[in-house]
């Protein structure tokens, strides 16, 4: 199964970019084994990376992750 998308430029499915992530994302919409992928990454609890189309950050997935540097949000107390 070499013509799977995430067998070429393996770098990418692990970018710290916004835009690189949604590349590889993309591309894996159309992958065979995308369902299978996610799953096996959300067991493995993966750290980071993306896995069957979508983002993974410490095991979970995520909407979008969070560039290298930034501050984190702070909830105003009530």
């Amino acid at each position: 199964m070499t013509n799977l998308p995430c067998s070429a430029d393996l770098d990418l499915w692990f970018a710290e970019q916004p835009g690189d992530l949604a590349v590889a994302q993309a591309r894996c919409d159309a992958c065979p084994l995308a369902t299978a992928c996610l799953a096996g990454a959300l067991e493995r609890r993966e750290p980071w990376g993306v896995w069957g189309g979508r983002i993974i950050v410490d095991g979970e997935v995520v909407a979008t992750k969070r560039g290298r540097g930034r501050p984190r949000k702070l909830v105003a107390a009530s």
